[in-house]
């Protein structure tokens, strides 16, 4: 449940053509209106920290508004969970010139976000409040809100357009299936497979152990898996944003949701499945 850049760049690519197809023609926004602000006081540069209720209390989680367009408003979920919005940093080469408004977001756990140290937080559904309650602090609504998410963000995508589909205008899922247990099933029948044997054989035993912060064990991913299905480029010509992003991914809720392995889902999200549109 990492992060494919390259299909997500290609994504933001037909998501541009999507989005001014559904203009209906209408002049895009103009450089001075694309850019212009509604900030008062201490500029900010479109950052707003927005403070969301959970059932322990009161966090703020960070976002960044990037362009200005009242009809088109991309909300970004990134994945993980855990992860962070910087691998988004790719959509400023493709949306800006397309007049498409878009909007970074750290979930709550997420780098530049609150992280509170509570196992109990870190559920779909609490998520999915989060996400409506992030909607109404940005003003987006049924006639602009646009909900982009990736990977697990993709999950937390569709439960939240499941619960609150009169909120959207549309919908984008990125890399994402809408079932786990199915893709537990492509990982162990595909994915795996894509390995030479002897290197799975090495993966497996680690995994045996639960010996995951093994240099050795990483070194094996990022050869052998990472940079076919994550980047499919070299580790060592990997972009600045995606480095960040890895670097900065709170590792405790990713394994308490996704699982420790990347090949499969052992955490919460295990039996998380909306293939026939219900649990």
């Amino acid at each position: 449940m990492r992060f494919d850049m390259v299909k997500a760049v290609a994504l933001l690519i037909g998501l541009s053509i999507f989005l001014f197809a559904c203009t209906g023609g209408e002049k895009l926004p103009s450089l001075k209106e694309y850019f212009k602000s509604d900030e008062t006081g201490i500029k900010t540069g479109g950052v707003k920290l927005i403070p969301v209720q959970t059932p322990k209390g009161t966090f703020k989680v960070w976002t960044k508004r990037f362009g200005n367009n009242p009809r088109i408003k991309v909300l970004l979920l990134h994945g993980g969970p855990g992860s962070t919005h910087e691998y988004w940093e790719c959509a400023e080469s493709f949306l800006p010139q397309e007049g498409i408004e878009f909007i970074y977001y750290d979930q709550l756990g997420s780098w530049y976000s609150d992280q509170p140290d509570d196992s109990s937080l870190w559920v779909t559904e609490r998520f999915v409040e989060e996400v409506e309650q992030v909607r109404k602090a940005l003003g987006l609504n049924k006639d602009n809100f646009y909900l982009l998410g990736h990977s697990w963000g993709g999950i937390l995508a569709m439960e939240y357009a499941l619960k609150y589909q009169d909120n959207l205008k549309a919908l984008i899922i990125s890399n994402m299936m809408s079932s786990c247990p199915e893709y537990d099933r492509y990982a162990d029948e595909v994915l795996s497979k894509d390995i030479p044997p002897d290197v799975l054989k090495q993966i497996r035993e680690f995994e045996a152990k639960g010996d995951y912060k093994n240099p050795k064990y990483m070194e094996l991913l990022l050869k052998h898996y990472y940079v076919k299905h994550i980047l499919r480029t070299p580790v060592e010509e990997w972009p600045d944003p995606v480095v960040r992003a890895f670097n900065h991914t709170n590792e405790k809720i990713y394994v308490l949701m996704q699982g420790p392995s990347e090949f499969g889902i052992s955490g919460r999200l295990e039996k998380w499945d909306r293939s026939k549109g219900t649990k």
